[in-house]
């Protein structure tokens, strides 16, 4: 029977036989332990690897047991081959960093095997195929965090954080509970996939509520505004806990609404919702995370703007580039968070930094005008090789466009050397033509196994506007910023956001404040 399923679907057992070795030697130095862990992440990443195969070559498969609303089964396809062999990578690097950063620690044995039962749900969440199988693998990947985040439980902060984590995620558990018991109603199912099939001939009313609680139980996974406090405040766990939350279970919100994807898309008013949920959540977290001057603080704000960027790619029903940001995402966080300390140290190693360069007013506009300019001969050359593009993916292309002016007019500005307006130059045209290469790639890999993005009607036409605006505004105003960066109504601006808003306070007075969060 075993040798029948998909090898990415036995992926979790070599990291939950080694954590439960893990109980035996809790402690410090626990002997060939973290060797051992490292090897069982290696062996989940083999077994994915060959999940991948497996489908390349035989296509879609599914193990399931039990019926009914207690449904659970994994699927292997397109979307959980991908992030599957994205997590095993992912988390094999972190167990791999684990092993020399934890040496020593008092609980450093059992460090190594929360690490690993956690990277196992994880496992498991991604190629889940039922709700059944999706709600028990994020109540063990939230039970799993709440322990590593109480690593050092002496320390009040890291007890808050973890208090705050697990208001927001349970609530997110029940949020998906809920959805789940709703969809039964409207169809009698669980699975996801005989969900997207009914789906296909509309929604009833139960229908529309259950997607608009998957939607809200995807926004509290991915900390979107404004209970985002908790994943700035997770700083107090042990690097390579931060690691793998930034660069792989904060993506678990995502992974959920595009695993849904044809569900989420049968509800008009639901994606409306997101579009507007995840552009306020990328402007509020980029603006504070500017104000940041800590490198691990900054980090994780940019983690809940780009959260927020991927709830609104979903809602715009660009469902292959939203799978694609978060591949990417991952990527880089995972080794943002790992390297920051070789970053802090090189920042001290800088006495002398060179000058700053700071763009006139006419410099951004010039940057902004030759940006426009770009992407448009960029977008016409792709649209004239490749075919027409969905007015939401041109609208993403201009969002990130705007940050491609912001580089363009720190060459553009008067102090800069030509070296550096050669540099962004060619920086600028390269995000461009790469916006369209990786769009394409993205449609060739996972196109033919998500809904294609949606005509837009009205109300979807204004919030495209709306966002192209707003994403348009912040950008000028982020590149001005020096210019009138020493006004003091500025200074007091800049310490509202480097506090976020003081948003994070009412969440502190939900549970407490400062109070322990051993047993919440």
């Amino acid at each position: 029977m075993l040798s029948s399923l998909p090898p990415s679907f036995l992926a979790p057992a070599p990291l939950l036989v080694v954590a439960a070795l893990a109980a035996l030697s809790p402690g410090r130095r626990p002997g060939g332990l973290p060797l051992l862990a490292e090897r069982a992440a290696l062996a989940a990443l083999a077994l994915a690897a060959f999940g991948v195969a497996r489908f390349v070559s035989a296509g879609p498969a599914e193990a399931s047991m039990l019926e009914g609303a207690a449904r659970l089964s994994l699927r292997l396809d397109a979307v959980s081959a991908a992030m599957t062999l994205l997590v095993a990578f992912i988390g094999w690097i972190v167990i791999r960093y684990a092993r020399s950063y934890l040496d020593g620690e008092a609980q450093e044995g059992a460090f190594h095997g929360l690490m690993l039962a956690t990277l196992a749900a994880v496992l498991v969440l991604v190629q889940a195929g039922s709700f059944g199988a999706l709600i028990l693998a994020f109540v063990a990947v939230g039970a799993g965090l709440r322990r590593l985040l109480l690593f050092r439980a002496h320390r009040p902060e890291a007890q808050r954080a973890a208090a705050k984590f697990t208001l927001v995620w349970r609530a997110g558990d029940a949020s998906l509970a809920l959805a789940a018991i709703l969809f039964f109603i409207a169809f009698g199912e669980t699975d996801l996939a005989a969900l997207a099939r009914a789906a296909a001939g509309g929604l009833p009313i139960a229908g529309h509520l259950a997607v608009a609680m998957l939607a809200l139980a995807a926004a509290l996974k991915t900390a979107a505004f404004p209970l985002h406090g908790w994943l700035t405040e997770v700083m107090e766990a042990p690097t390579p806990v931060s690691a793998l939350l930034h660069a792989g279970v904060i993506n678990a919100g995502g992974v959920l609404l595009i695993r849904t994807a044809d569900i989420v898309q049968a509800s008009p008013g639901v994606m409306a919702g997101l579009v507007m949920l995840g552009g306020l959540t990328a402007l509020f977290g980029s603006l504070v995370m500017l104000t940041q001057s800590a490198v691990k603080t900054a980090l994780a704000w940019s983690t809940v703007a780009q959260m927020g960027f991927m709830l609104l790619q979903c809602g715009l029903g660009l469902w292959t580039l939203a799978l694609l940001h978060i591949v990417a995402h991952s990527l880089y966080k995972a080794h943002a968070f790992l390297s920051s300390g070789g970053a802090v140290r090189a920042v001290a190693a800088t006495r002398r930094p060179g000058p700053v360069a700071v763009p006139s007013l006419g410099a951004v506009a010039k940057s902004f005008a030759l940006a426009v300019l770009l992407y448009g001969a960029v977008a016409g050359a792709f649209i004239a090789v490749a075919g027409p593009k969905s007015p939401q993916a041109l609208a993403l292309g201009a969002m990130l466009v705007f940050g491609v002016a912001y580089l363009v007019a720190q060459g553009l500005a008067d102090a800069a050397p030509k070296a550096l307006t050669r540099r962004t130059a060619r920086a600028s045209l390269a995000a461009a033509a790469a916006y369209f290469a990786l769009q394409l790639v993205a449609e060739a890999i996972w196109g033919p196994h998500l809904p294609a993005a949606p005509a837009p009607g009205q109300l979807q036409w204004a919030l495209i506007v709306v966002a192209v605006a707003s994403f348009g505004a912040v950008a000028v105003a982020q590149a001005l910023f020096p210019l009138w960066a020493h006004h003091p109504a500025t200074a007091s601006l800049r310490v509202h956001l480097a506090n976020g808003l003081y948003l994070n306070a009412l969440l502190d007075r939900l549970i407490g404040g400062y109070r322990a969060a051993r047993n919440p």
